[in-house]
Parts: structure tokens; C-alpha cells; sequence
């Protein structure tokens, strides 16, 4: 298999950042008063800013999925690569706008120009790494030269008061008890956010500036044990399984919010480092024999800072420790944009000045749909 290079990768992020004060206006009230969980779920999460794709004035959309995709797609063109260059695509989202086409035929669609192998990844936070994973072995296998990956969501369209229940005053007397109930419902408004990344993969470096060589892609299901624990468009019964919302009533479509985004908020918090760390950390210092000293940049997708000494922890527990100041996240400015946000990250930290040849990054991104994760391991070459 050929060597593969990440040379060039851009971001899209809609409009101006929203503070944290300014976000109840912009994404709209549920109910007549202001939501009294916002300040405690902002304070466990540690999030300052995020951005939306919405119209401050109007309230509107400004942007659907597909369009901020393709917007993040142009942002890679430069004196060496355009669009049309494009061999083959690979986008994934947890969100698309519609339930078919898929999202990536649509983002090829706003792109135009020439024809191309498309793939489209579906899940939750890993769909970014599985068509990272695709375009990877694309390259890998010799098949293409130019490929591009994309992880993106747009998650406020589905954040609007009306599609929320009226919060529940026993759940937001919990929050201040247990912040992890953050998660449930309505309460993920204040923890989602709009943007979308995408990354130029080719089987050689550039021989100037920044390129990062992937060495290997690992991503594990563990839905063979777990059942789901973070869904949309179902309900969750009381035997742990989904009840699609094709088999709903189209009344209890928004009575009981089947559309909203949901979590099982306690199954989240005894299993997700189990799983999305422990387990496979294990098998990639079994399997590959890295160890935590040949790391120089930790990269982690975390949704909340309430989980990020619980994700030290958890190395640690099988002595893969990695010291907080070997560690890169943006949370706290670009907000939890999921699929997109190992995307997002590492473009920060690529055009950050900090990188230096032979470097190793590692990036994880774990998932609770039904807990899944992802581990890329990345080096740094850099051109002359």
C-alpha cells in the first residue's frame, strides 16, 4: 500500500461566534422563560463560543449542511489543487438535511464541476472518521491521487424552540446534583454547534510547507455488547432497543420529540470511557506497539469538559498517560461540532506555528450512538 498525506485541510465555520450570553437569543427561548439549565450545563461543558448557522437578524438558516461542506471543500483550493482536481469524495454527518439523497451526493451537487467517485459516511461523532478512513484507503490502495474527506453538522435547524419540550423544573433542580444529566433533550442546546472541516489526501507530501502522514486508522463498534445510547428519530423502550419513527404516529412525532436528540445519559456515563478508551487503547498498544512517550500532540474529541479528567483517568488506568500539556482541543472556542470536530481541531493546530517535523499526533474521537471510537495516528513532514 502507497503512503498517504493529509496536505492541505480548511474549516467552514458559519457566521460570527456566539458568546455564551448570547445564545438563547440567537437560537430562540422554549417556553416563556429563560431556560434556568443554560448557565449550569455551560459551566460543566467549558464551551465560550460556537457559531451557528443562522441569521442574527432574521432568525433564518443561512446555510444547509451540504452548503457549509462544500464551503469548507473551496476553502482547500489553492495554487496546487482545485475542486475539479477531485478524484473521489467522502463526507460524513450525523445530521444531513434530507433522509435521501445521501448528504455526500448533495455536497457534490454544490460543488459542481466535474464527475467523482462519491461515498457517503453515516453515524454519529465517528462518521468524520469513517470517510477519513475511506479516503485513507483510497489513496492507500492506489486507486486515486486526489481525495478529499469531510466531516461536518449543522445542528441548530434542529435546536428551534418548537421542536423541544418544556423543560422540566426536577430536571434542572438535578443539574445543580449531577451535571451530566446536561445531556438529556432539551438540554443539548447548549452543547451542539454548526461547522464543517475537510482534509486533501494524496499519496505524496507537498514539497513545501506542513504535510501529515497517516499511519493508521482504527475504528471499533462495540454494538455487538452495548445497546444504544444516543439516538434521533426513535424512541428508546424499555428493553434498551429503538422504536423507529416510522413505526410512530405522525402525531407523536412532536409530542414525544422522536426527532429531537437524545442520550441515555446514565449508560453514557458508566461505559463511555470503558469503551471509546480503555478498550481500545489496549488493542492499539497490543496490536501497532505505540506507547504514550512516542505522542506529541494528543488530539481529543470530547463533547463536554465534565469528561475530560474522566478521559485522563482513563488512559492512565492502562498506562497510557498523556500529560494535559501534550494535549490540543479547541472545545472551549469551536464549540462540540461533532463528525467535524477532529476535523476542526487538527486544522487549528496544522496552521498553528507549534508543528515541527517528525512530530507524532494522535487523534480520538469517541461515540455514544452505540459506542463506538476512532484513533488516527498522524506524522508531521515538512517540506522544504
Amino acid at each position: 500500500m502507497r503512503s498517504v498525506y493529509i496536505v492541505n485541510i480548511a474549516t467552514s465555520l458559519p457566521n460570527a461566534p456566539i458568546s455564551n450570553d448570547a445564545m438563547e437569543a440567537v437560537l430562540g427561548q422554549v417556553g416563556d422563560k429563560p431556560s434556568r439549565a443554560r448557565r449550569t450545563v455551560l459551566r460543566s461543558n467549558g464551551i465560550q463560543s460556537r457559531y451557528y448557522a443562522i441569521d442574527l437578524q432574521t432568525g433564518k438558516r443561512t446555510h444547509t449542511n451540504a452548503e457549509l461542506t462544500a464551503e469548507a471543500i473551496r476553502n482547500l483550493q489553492d495554487g496546487e489543487f482545485c475542486v475539479d482536481d477531485m478524484e473521489c469524495l467522502v463526507s460524513g454527518t450525523s445530521l444531513p438535511d434530507q433522509l435521501m439523497p445521501s448528504h455526500a451526493v448533495m455536497v457534490h451537487g454544490e460543488l459542481g464541476g466535474t464527475s467523482c467517485e462519491v461515498v457517503g459516511t453515516s453515524g454519529i461523532c465517528v462518521a468524520g472518521m469513517n470517510a477519513m478512513k475511506y479516503a485513507y484507503l483510497a489513496v492507500a490502495s492506489g486507486e486515486f491521487t486526489s481525495v478529499v474527506a469531510t466531516g461536518s453538522e449543522l445542528v441548530s435547524s434542529v435546536m428551534r424552540p418548537a421542536l423541544f419540550e418544556k423543560e422540566l423544573e426536577a430536571k434542572v433542580d438535578a443539574l445543580e446534583l449531577r451535571p451530566e444529566i446536561a445531556f438529556e433533550k432539551d438540554f443539548l442546546r447548549w452543547m451542539l454547534s454548526d461547522g464543517a472541516g475537510a482534509v486533501l489526501l494524496q499519496p505524496k507530501p507537498r514539497k513545501q510547507g506542513i504535510s501529515l502522514r497517516i499511519e493508521w486508522i482504527l475504528q471499533r463498534s462495540y454494538a455487538n455488547e452495548m445497546e444504544p445510547c444516543m439516538y434521533s428519530g426513535a424512541q428508546k423502550n424499555t428493553d434498551g432497543q429503538l422504536t423507529s419513527w416510522k413505526d410512530c404516529t405522525p402525531e407523536s412525532w412532536l409530542a414525544d420529540s422522536v426527532f429531537t436528540i437524545k442520550q441515555d445519559v446514565k449508560q453514557l456515563n458508566a461505559n463511555i470511557v470503558h469503551y471509546t478508551v480503555e478498550k481500545p487503547l489496549q488493542e492499539i498498544m497490543r496490536d501497532k506497539g505505540l506507547r504514550p512517550e512516542e505522542i506529541d500532540f494528543f488530539l481529543p474529541h470530547y463533547s463536554s469538559e465534565f469528561f475530560r479528567q474522566k478521559l485522563y483517568d482513563g488512559m492512565k488506568k492502562v498506562d497510557f498517560e498523556i500529560p494535559y500539556e501534550r494535549w490540543f482541543t479547541n472545545l472551549t472556542s469551536k464549540g462540540n461540532t461533532g463528525s467535524a470536530s477532529v476535523y476542526i481541531i487538527i486544522e487549528e493546530l496544522y496552521r498553528s506555528g507549534r508543528l515541527k517535523d517528525g512530530q507524532k499526533l494522535l487523534c480520538y474521537v469517541p461515540e455514544s450512538g452505540r459506542f463506538s471510537t476512532a484513533f488516527m495516528l498522524l506524522t508531521v513532514c515538512i517540506g522544504e
